[in-house]
């Protein structure tokens, strides 16, 4: 354990507030337990340089975190005491963010029958505000109120009671600014003040006291402690230059306390259905039910991954490096962490202090929990038992903030000798900002030798009135390695799981239901093709012999996107085919520019359009004008036009505009889009599998059964076949030859961003003559192109190959796929493509469906 750590069990015997008094000479006078209860720091503010720091607050003390909530609870006890319980039911508690988020909702539970609400400094999109007030001495001032009922603030009427909750009552103008505000809107008899400690001098109180009997309302006031805080003559500017002084000598950075980072594990919460993540659009008395009811296997899940990131791999990798394991905190002492951080993330202070509080009961004497939240409040740290903040670290914002990007803070982390590290985010702020080599998660890494990440979904209240109701918790992606073999930061899946569903049927039985209307695609997957040893050489040799040639079309690709979609693009793959391509081009985006482009994966169906819930979740959680839907390649431009028609039929029903429906593709020989990496029709190799180049993950699947109006789409993981997953191989056999190609990718984008590039449509005009001259008349049975080709050959009962003569090696595999299949391939001049595969045009055997009828309710 550190010194830092060792000492920690004596600093209660220093007041944590000494270093400023002694050389500020600011006096804390009041009750017993004040100093108990507060510490003293300094922070570069034009209004006010110190800071009560709370020893209680869980923001930036770590405390236990029955302690902290326990707080919170018996003040909410005693204005229940104080209300009675009939007008506790009448009640409404309010608490203000960022820092009293968390102890207002722990009031609430004190007072059981009433609903809670807590202001936010976070626009959400579509929510219309209900209010909103201004915080005179914070470095961040706008609070704004956005219940999701609107009539929550009304309170039914005026013998209803407003319990305001503050971390600390220090000059009383921030609870008078709210008060006037809503009582203006919604008169009350009687308005209850709650902070842990109430700091206000004489005048102040004074001052409260005028202004109730001028708008004619009871106010009281329920507090822990009480005190004053003296300031000398010149305090501020005195304060602002220590406080330069102290930046100007500290080091940029806390040296990390571990020897080797940490690896972060996602931890699947399980989060109950329906129930809010805190109280941004309110929090009710049933959604606490639910969640009390929810804590427990929370709890359990987080342990159990807590026991599951205990193995030896730190404790390798430090021997590795020639490391001391057992400096490694924690680890290789043949048992779970001793001490541990549930660690939150500025508003979101409830959710993680309730698991917190969980996790104390799970693990009991086996280990030290300790609660605490990130900020953005800029102090200064001083590694000095008299001083409230010992360590800080320093990280950018990640949940893409409305006032713009910035620093962010977490303290009293680095060095206090946590072995291991949850921390809780909400689905907003799960962002490549939080993984990146700066963020948050790195930070935390250096520091402990375990780390954890739980994610929050975030709550989306419901617009009223809309054409469409959206439910109140949206999915949440599907991230590996729980769902996929891909990295999570490499992409979110927008997909549910149904891995363990049957749904597989042979490729005969799909291809008589699709063909004789019984069936539609969507609605079954074929059995996963097992590639021969043969046919695994052949995908070898075609990788390596087409890498650097695949390089340079993500990189043009990509590069043309940042330049007419830039700065910041997200990219939304169509899953499957585009999924490794999105990888890819967020791979070149972080080489070439060190930008973390978020990426999804989407379903989209030909025939019934694109995932609506899917993107309801893009618009809640990005601009959708900076969705930049990714294919690997395109065939007739079918899906191009299917992407187009469901946009407009998305926004035609009420569905969040702005979305731009053209696909970029690292291959466009139909001439379909502008945004491509080429329009040749070469070989890509991920199209020469199915799940073992795509993240082991299955075609996307649409059936009535399984998919409900607010789901999303759904697909399998095929665990059993990591043995012969190759997803990785492949992206990192292409990522290896970017600095290669990054000259020839500078030449072809300046090309092509002055070139003419608007869709000829050529590939639609070649499949109409094909499937007349054969005699097929369905452009649906002409698959153009080497991927086209590749996945009828796979998926589908292929009649037969054309072959573009003298196609050359490209088309290697598809001769040895049809070799196998028995299905014939046929040499033609003038084709536009390097092969077209055509489907059987009238295969019948007597089945409809997956398991021989067919398919219901789909």
């Amino acid at each position: 354990m550190s010194e830092r750590a060792t000492r920690e069990e004596t600093v209660d015997v220093v007041w944590s507030g000494n270093w400023v008094a002694e050389r500020l000479g600011v006096a804390l006078e009041g009750d017993g337990e004040l100093r108990e209860l507060l510490g003293l720091a300094l922070r570069r503010n034009p209004k006010r340089a110190h800071l009560l720091v709370s020893n209680v607050l869980g923001k930036h003390v770590p405390q236990r975190p029955s302690v902290v909530h326990g707080a919170g609870y018996e003040l909410g006890q005693r204005v229940r005491a104080l209300l009675g319980a009939r007008e506790t039911r009448r009640a409404v508690v309010l608490g203000y963010a960022e820092t009293a988020t968390g102890l207002g909702h722990a009031v609430a539970d004190g007072l059981r029958d009433a609903p809670y609400l807590h202001s936010t400094r976070r626009p959400v999109a579509g929510v219309e505000p209900a209010g909103g007030f201004e915080e005179s001495h914070s470095h961040a001032t706008s609070h704004l109120l956005l219940p999701e009922d609107r009539d929550l603030l009304a309170g039914g009427g005026t013998a209803s009671v407003l319990v305001l909750v503050d971390d600390e009552f220090s000059t009383g103008n921030t609870v008078l600014n709210t008060i006037r505000t809503l009582h203006a809107l919604h008169p009350r008899e009687r308005y209850v003040i709650v902070a842990l400690v109430d700091m206000r001098s004489a005048g102040d109180r004074d001052r409260l006291t005028a202004f109730a009997a001028e708008i004619g309302a009871r106010v009281d006031l329920v507090t822990r402690g009480a005190g004053t805080v003296t300031l000398p003559d010149g305090v501020l500017e005195r304060g602002q230059a220590l406080v330069a002084e102290e930046e100007e000598r500290a080091p940029a950075s806390v040296p990390p306390s571990v020897p080797v980072p940490a690896a972060v594990t996602r931890v699947d919460l399980d989060w109950p259905a329906g129930v809010p993540d805190g109280g941004r659009h309110g929090f009710t008395p049933a959604h606490r039910a639910a969640l009390e009811a929810a804590l427990p296997a929370m709890a359990e899940r987080i342990a159990a991954a807590l026991d599951a990131d205990a193995p030896d791999r730190h404790g390798d990798r430090a021997r590795d490096q020639g490391r001391d394991r057992e400096r490694v905190p924690g680890l290789g002492q043949g048992r779970g962490p001793r001490r541990v951080l549930v660690l939150g993330f500025e508003e979101l202070m409830y959710a993680p202090l309730r698991l917190g509080t969980a996790l104390e009961e799970v693990l009991g004497d086996d280990a030290e929990v300790r609660y605490s939240t990130t900020t953005r409040s800029p102090v200064l740290a001083v590694d000095d038992p008299g001083y409230a903040i010992r360590t800080r670290l320093v990280f950018p914002a990640h949940d893409d903030p409305a006032d713009g990007p910035g620093d962010r803070y977490a303290y009293n982390v680095a060095g206090a000798g946590f072995d291991a590290v949850v921390a809780v985010v909400d689905s907003t702020a799960d962002t490549p900002e939080l993984h990146a080599p700066d963020g948050l998660l790195a930070r935390l890494a250096e520091h402990t030798g375990r780390l954890l990440l739980a994610v929050v979904p975030s709550y989306l209240p419901r617009p009223a009135p809309a054409p469409h109701q959206e439910p109140a918790v949206l999915p949440e992606p599907l991230r590996g390695p729980d769902f996929s073999s891909y990295a999570p930061d490499e992409v979110g899946w927008l997909l549910q799981d149904l891995s363990d569903t049957e749904l597989e049927a042979p490729t005969e039985e799909r291809e008589e239901a699709i063909q004789s209307g019984g069936a539609h695609y969507a609605e079954s997957l074929p059995v996963e093709y097992q590639p021969t040893p043969a046919y695994q050489e052949l995908f070898s040799a075609a990788l390596e012999a087409s890498a650097a040639r695949i390089a340079r079309a993500v990189g043009t690709v990509t590069e043309t996107v940042l330049a007419e979609r830039g700065p910041r693009p997200v990219l939304v793959s169509l899953a499957r085919a585009g999924t490794p391509v999105g990888v890819l081009m967020r791979r070149w985006a972080r080489h070439r520019h060190g930008v973390e482009l978020p990426h999804y994966a989407i379903s989209i169906v030909r025939g019934r359009g694109i995932d609506a819930t899917a993107l309801r979740w893009l618009a809640a959680h990005h601009d959708p004008a900076d969705v930049v839907f990714v294919d690997g390649w395109t065939g007739k431009g079918a899906i191009t036009r299917e992407l187009a028609a469901a946009i407009g039929a998305f926004e035609a029903s009420g569905g969040p505009a702005g979305f731009d429906p053209e696909i970029a593709v690292l291959a466009d020989p139909g001439g379909c889009v502008r945004t491509y990496g080429t329009r040749e029709d070469f070989l890509i190799p991920s199209a020469c599998l199915n799940s073992t180049v795509s993240g082991l993950v299955s075609r996307t699947v649409l059936r009535a059964d399984l998919v409900g109006p607010d789901d999303f789409h759904g697909a399998k993981f095929y665990r059993e076949l990591a043995a012969s997953d190759v997803s990785g191989h492949f992206l990192d056999t292409v990522a290896a030859r970017f600095d290669e190609v990054a000259a020839e990718v500078d030449d072809a984008t300046k090309e092509l961003l002055a070139a003419d590039r608007a869709p000829t449509w050529e590939g639609w005009a070649a499949v109409e003559r094909i499937s007349e001259e054969y005699g097929i008349h369905d452009v649906n049975l002409v698959k153009p192109g080497v991927g086209e080709t590749t996945r009828v050959l796979l998926r589908r009962v292929p009649w037969k190959i054309l072959a573009r003569r003298g196609a050359g090696p490209d088309l290697e595999h598809i001769r040895l796929l049809a070799e196998q299949r028995g299905v014939p391939v046929e040499e033609v001049d003038d084709l536009p493509y390097s092969c077209v595969g055509l489907i059987h045009p009238r295969f019948t055997r007597g089945a409809t469906g997956a398991d021989g009828t067919a398919v219901k309710g789909a």
